[in-house]
């Protein structure tokens, strides 16, 4: 089989052609510390990214909302224990009231402070998040109580809070409802709220006998350890919920290494590879391109075929 020399000059300058288009590629490769830029380079591959990809950008909103929670029931935790506060002094203010040589005037001064108290736990009630939201309340509105001119509190039914997805199918509270936290604790005279526990012990103190007070504030004492026992309970459950979260982080922080491995296999440049495949291929381009240029000297080159 005779081959011409015009079919040598050709698959000389294939050759070059493709040897140089590697060697573009390889270099590309290097600078851009990426395998391919294209779908069609490596469909298989772009296709497990993309899924990658979205499933990165998934957990990196689990994480911000992650954070959001944390940051709330952080808020939660510090409110509930200042509340807690509140109510021990409460009971401590109860143990006072039960003594039955108290003066007129020594109740009186009790029953300031209680109302007192009942300001400040209106105030923490109606504590705002981080987002300007009320902390135990829902999605909407501007309070989580209102106080009435006679001093009574009642909840303005906005709602639970809304859950906030930490992941596939998995949501936290971040907090709970006013309603949750300061109402429905059992007393002897039925269900109640610690502003009517405390505002109903304050009232019996400012016109009572000491006997009166007595029993108001044995019946408010009782009351405000249920109160205080609710509270341990909502700090508890605030407990939890951030334990689980700090979890979630730690699984979440554990599947984003595993994803970037998996992301780094199928789109980086192995570097050390890519430099050494490129010094071959310049190698080979270097002695086609001596080969071609001795062939296109030839004397009969311009004679043959």
């Amino acid at each position: 089989m005779q081959i011409s020399t015009s079919q040598l000059y050709d698959r000389s300058s294939t050759l070059m052609q493709q040897l140089t288009a590697k060697a573009d590629k390889l270099q590309t490769q290097i600078s851009t510390d990426k395998r391919f830029s294209t779908a069609s380079e490596d469909p298989v591959a772009f296709q497990k990214l993309a899924v990658i990809k979205r499933a990165s950008a998934n957990d990196r909103a689990y994480g911000a909302n992650i954070k959001v929670a944390q940051s709330l029931l952080a808020q939660s935790d510090s409110t509930l224990g200042s509340v807690e506060s509140q109510l021990q002094k409460a009971a401590e203010l109860a143990v006072q009231a039960s003594n039955g040589t108290l003066s007129v005037e020594n109740r009186r001064v009790i029953g300031e402070q209680l109302t007192a108290i009942v300001q400040d736990l209106v105030g923490l009630a109606n504590t705002k998040d981080v987002r300007g939201q009320p902390l135990f309340g829902g999605a909407s509105g501007d309070t989580a109580v209102v106080q009435s001119r006679d001093g009574s509190v009642a909840f303005t039914d906005i709602g639970e809070p809304s859950a906030i997805p930490v992941g596939d199918g998995v949501t936290v509270f971040g907090t709970d409802s006013a309603k949750r936290v300061f109402g429905n604790i059992s007393t002897a005279s039925g269900a109640s709220d610690v502003f009517a526990i405390i505002s109903k012990f304050a009232a019996a103190l400012a016109s009572d006998t000491s006997a009166g007070a007595g029993a108001a504030a044995a019946e408010a004492g009782d009351s405000l350890k249920t109160a205080l026992t609710q509270i341990g309970s909502a700090r508890g459950s605030v407990g939890a919920r951030a334990a689980r979260l700090d979890l979630e982080t730690a699984r979440l922080t554990d599947v984003a290494t595993t994803r970037e491995a998996d992301r780094s296999r199928l789109e980086d440049t192995d570097t050390a590879a890519a430099i050494t495949e490129l010094q071959k291929t310049m190698t080979v381009l270097s002695a086609t391109q001596a080969s071609f240029s001795k062939l296109s000297s030839l004397s009969l080159f311009n004679y043959l075929n």
